[in-house]
């Protein structure tokens, strides 16, 4: 992934990014009553063209049929800082994106992105849930599930389905930039609870999500 990533830009930026994930807000919306997880939000335009442009901020909207746990309302995240929403290492993966998912998707010419910033966090007595609304679809055309870093925690297997619920397949996220790339329109996903290895120390679950969908598209997008 380091070197599909870096055929699109540069990292340049990469340990700020990281740190970055240390000042997030927690998310308040939460159905579950949970407090386990953090996150910053953006709204980006990407066009065919290869032009980024980082939108005014807005709120997260998923239909209930995406998300029957936090959907059916606006939900306003606190917004990824202009140094990182502006930075390399997130102007890279949004070229790489464009790119691929443009390959995918040749008729299409311009994109509604979405990026969030997720820590998972997990406690003694409270698992952290990285999908709380289980096996979904997100309501776009692709997803690129980036993971930033684990620390001191088990567990958070992705998990693939096809549309009738059948397991296609699973596997772990481990290291910084292993990535799931996810065809939204042609199956489910998820990830399974994270712990933590030691209870006496702090145990969470970085990542970088970014959704594409076609502008012209009625769906509602993300997790």
């Amino acid at each position: 992934m380091q070197t599909a990533l870096a055929a699109a830009g540069e990292l340049s930026d990469w340990p700020v990014f990281v740190a970055s994930w240390n000042d997030l807000a927690v998310d308040t919306y939460m159905a579950d009553g949970g407090r386990y997880r953090r996150r910053r939000h953006a709204v980006y335009t990407v066009d065919a063209s290869g032009e980024i442009s980082l939108q005014a901020h807005q709120p997260h909207y998923q239909s209930l049929h995406y998300n029957p746990l936090n959907g059916g309302i606006e939900r306003w995240f606190e917004p990824i800082i202009p140094e990182i929403a502006n930075g390399a290492s997130l102007r890279t993966v949004l070229a790489f994106c464009r790119h691929l998912f443009g390959s995918l998707s040749p008729d299409v010419r311009h994109w509604h992105v979405e990026v969030h910033q997720f820590r998972i966090e997990a406690r003694v007595g409270e698992q952290g849930l990285p999908t709380p609304e289980g096996q979904h679809r997100d309501g776009v055309d692709h997803v690129c599930v980036l993971l930033v870093q684990r620390v001191n925690i088990a567990q958070g297997t992705t998990t693939v389905h096809a549309l009738n619920g059948e397991t296609l397949g699973s596997f772990t996220l481990t290291q910084p930039l292993d990535s799931a790339l996810v065809d939204d329109t042609r199956v489910l996903h998820g990830v399974t609870p994270v712990e933590p290895l030691d209870p006496s120390q702090l145990a969470y679950r970085d990542v970088l999500v970014v959704t594409f969908r076609r502008r012209d598209s009625a769906a509602t997008n993300d997790s």
